[in-house]
C-alpha cells in the first residue's frame, strides 16, 4: 500500500515497482486461497470456506491506493481484501485453524477476521452487513478531518439489500468519504445475476443518489487501481462517495465443496483465460525491469503460506473454556456491567 493516495493522472501512472507490488499482492492472495482450499479438502480446516481465486485484482488494485489508517469492510469471501490491506497471513491461518494465536483467538474462523490496526473493520458473514459499518468508518473519518477514507467491499448480491441503498443515500447526503466497491462475480451464491438483479449494471445505482458510478474490468489490476485511485482521491478531498463496480469471476464454487451445477465448465474456462495474474504478467512481459522476479514472487507467496500453516499447526487449539471470552464484560461494583 502506498503511504499517500494518488489523486492525479500522473500520480496514478504505474512504474515497474508498482507493477511488481501489485503482482506480489495478487500472488500472496492466490496462494493463500489455494492453500486454504487444500487444507479444507484435506480435512485439516474446520468450518466452511469461501475463496476468491480469480478475483485478486480487485483487492490488490483498490487497497494499493489506500493508507494504513483508511478503513475497509469485507465479506464472507474476504481473505484477499484483508491481505491486500495489510492483514497478517500467519494470524489469518491461525484463525482458520482454530488456534488461539489467530486474529479472533480461534473463535471465528474464516468469516469474521478483523484487524483495526490495519484499518480492517472486519469480514462479515451476513450479506451486505459490512456496508453500514464502512459508512460508520467514513462518518468517523469525516469528523476527525484527517483525510481518512472508508471502503466497503461487497458482492452484487448485496445490491438487493435495503442497507445498500440506505447507505448510498446517507453517504450522498452527508458527502462522506467512502467508496462502495461491488465485486460483481455474476453469481449471488448459486443464483446468476440475470435472475436476481433487475438493473443490468450495478454502477447505474449511483445516479439516483447523485454520485459517480463507474464500471471497470475487475480482472485488470491496473484499471482497478486507476478507477479506485480517482474515487479515493475524490473522497479524500471532500468530493463525497463513489460506487465502483468491478466485473470479475470466482473460479471456485460459492463454498468449498459446492458441486457447481448452476454453471457450465466452458464459462469457468473462459474466465480462467482472463486470469488477473497472467494478464499482469503479459502486460509487463516487454519490460525486463517489471518482469524480473515474478517467478520468485510466486515462490515467496507459496512459502509464506506454508510457513503460516506450520506455525499455526505447531500451536495448540484454542481451549474450549475460552469460548465465551470477549463476549461479556466483567461486572463492575454493584453487579452492573460497565
Amino acid at each position: 500500500m502506498t503511504p499517500t493516495t494518488p489523486t492525479t493522472s500522473a500520480e496514478l501512472a504505474v512504474d515497474a515497482a508498482t507493477l511488481r507490488r501489485l503482482y506480489r499482492v495478487m500472488a500472496r492472495i492466490r496462494h493463500f486461497e489455494i492453500g486454504a482450499a487444500r487444507l479444507m479438502a484435506g480435512g485439516r480446516l474446520p468450518g466452511t470456506l469461501h475463496v476468491s481465486i480469480g478475483q485478486e485484482a480487485v483487492a490488490a488494485g483498490v487497497c494499493d491506493v489506500l493508507r494504513r489508517d483508511d478503513h475497509i469492510t469485507t465479506t464472507h469471501r474476504g481473505h484477499g481484501h484483508c491481505i491486500a490491506k495489510g492483514g497478517e497471513p500467519k494470524a489469518m491461518v491461525a484463525e482458520l485453524l482454530g488456534r488461539e494465536t489467530g486474529y479472533c483467538g480461534g473463535r471465528s474462523g474464516s468469516m469474521h477476521i478483523a484487524d483495526p490496526s490495519a484499518g480492517i473493520l472486519g469480514a462479515n458473514a451476513i450479506v451486505g452487513a459490512g456496508i453500514p459499518i464502512a459508512l460508520g468508518g467514513a462518518f468517523a473519518a469525516a469528523r476527525r478531518a484527517r483525510g481518512g477514507v472508508s471502503v466497503a467491499f461487497f458482492g452484487e448480491g448485496a445490491v438487493a439489500q435495503g442497507v445498500f441503498h440506505e447507505s448510498l443515500n446517507l453517504a450522498a447526503l452527508w458527502r462522506l468519504p467512502i467508496v462502495f466497491v461491488c465485486e460483481n462475480n455474476l453469481y449471488a451464491e448459486l443464483t446468476p445475476v440475470s435472475v436476481h438483479l433487475a438493473a443490468g449494471r450495478v454502477a447505474d445505482h449511483a445516479a439516483p443518489y447523485g454520485i459517480p458510478g463507474v464500471r471497470v474490468d475487475g480482472n485488470d489490476v491496473i484499471a482497478v487501481r486507476s478507477a479506485a485511485g480517482e474515487a479515493v482521491g475524490r473522497a479524500r478531498e471532500g468530493g463525497g462517495p463513489s460506487l465502483l463496480e468491478c466485473m470479475t469471476y470466482r473460479w471456485h464454487g460459492h463454498f468449498e465443496g459446492d458441486p457447481q451445477q448452476y454453471r457450465e465448465a466452458a464459462e469457468v474456462a473462459r474466465w480462467k483465460d482472463a486470469d488477473p495474474l497472467k494478464r499482469l504478467a503479459a502486460a509487463v512481459a516487454g519490460d525486463p525491469e517489471a518482469a524480473a522476479g515474478l517467478e520468485a514472487i510466486e515462490a515467496e507467496a507459496r512459502q509464506e503460506f506454508a510457513a503460516a500453516v506450520a506455525a499455526a499447526e505447531a500451536e495448540p487449539p484454542a481451549p474450549v473454556a475460552s469460548v465465551s471470552s470477549h463476549v461479556y464484560r466483567r461486572p463492575v461494583r454493584g453487579g452492573a456491567f460497565g
